[in-house]
């Protein structure tokens, strides 16, 4: 705990929910001078020094670099640090009462104000969904709350428990795709093109704009292997990684097979050629 204070106090960090387990940990943090990067350079190569030197031991502490998910401010974030906070239960090492005394988990701190440093901020974890005070009364409340989440599955895959580690993002579809807007223009620079949701949305934000430069906005009621269609997914394929199958289905061209045969066809020059150089020069200009 000394690390995360130390980097808490140098970053300005605002932890909402944090809990240390055997093998790894979890933070729920916000970073209002944005600098998550360096913070968390400094926090695991702090961390890992001083764990070696106490253990007498060399070498690395972690295995690979932290995983870094965006979360939507409310309710996301609520869910988020409830999940955190249930993780001793889930891996069946404490009950939630106990994982309430411990000293590795937050959950402790939500019941004991005095104990709380100032960089820790419970607030989202009492406030969604049920709305609760940041009081004796409240954190009783929430203890209950918790108690009931860590056995009610159906809760818990309406929260989207099994999710947490596996996406880029946490929230609604417009919180998602403001996220997109805001990425560079070369999703390998994102670090989340790798994950399918987000490669997907990526795929459907290029082809709108795509789209958008020749007029064109429905797909339905037009040819399978019309120029136009043709020239889109050409151009898809020269500056995205959408797969054929992904274009065949987002532009009504048939099947993926049909795709990778008009989209050749496009490149050497035998069909669509004026509707690719017009997108080709709008991407110049």
């Amino acid at each position: 705990m000394k690390a995360l204070d130390e980097a808490c106090q140098r970053t300005g960090w605002l932890v909402h929910a944090w809990c240390l387990m055997s093998n790894h940990y979890h933070l729920a943090l916000h970073t209002p001078n944005a600098n998550l990067v360096c913070g968390m350079q400094w926090l695991q190569t702090t961390f890992a020094a001083r764990f070696n030197g106490f253990r007498k031991e060399r070498g690395h502490v972690f295995q690979g670099r932290y995983r870094a998910i965006h979360v939507q401010p409310g309710r996301a974030l609520g869910s988020v640090c409830h999940y955190i906070h249930l993780n001793p239960v889930r891996a069946h090492m404490f009950t939630v009462d106990k994982t309430a005394q411990w000293h590795g988990c937050s959950l402790r701190w939500v019941l004991r104000p005095r104990e709380r440093p100032n960089w820790f901020a419970p607030a989202p974890a009492l406030a969604h969904p049920t709305g609760l005070p940041d009081s004796a009364r409240g954190h009783r409340a929430y203890i209950s709350y918790l108690a009931g989440l860590a056995t009610d599955d159906e809760e818990q895959k309406k929260q989207c428990f099994g999710q947490l580690c596996a996406g880029w993002a946490v929230g609604g579809d417009d919180f998602k795709n403001d996220l997109l807007e805001q990425a560079p223009q070369d999703p390998s620079t994102t670090g989340i093109e790798d994950v399918a949701e987000a490669r997907v949305l990526m795929w459907e934000k290029a082809l709108r704009e795509l789209k958008a430069r020749l007029g064109k906005s429905e797909c339905a009621g037009t040819a399978k292997s019309a120029d136009w269609k043709v020239a889109l997914a050409t151009e898809m394929k020269r500056h995205t990684t959408a797969t054929n199958q992904w274009l065949s289905g987002a532009l009504g061209m048939g099947s993926q097979f049909a795709v990778s045969r008009l989209t050749r066809e496009c490149l050497s020059g035998k069909r669509a050629s004026t509707y690719l150089k017009k997108l080709t020069a709008k991407r110049k200009a």
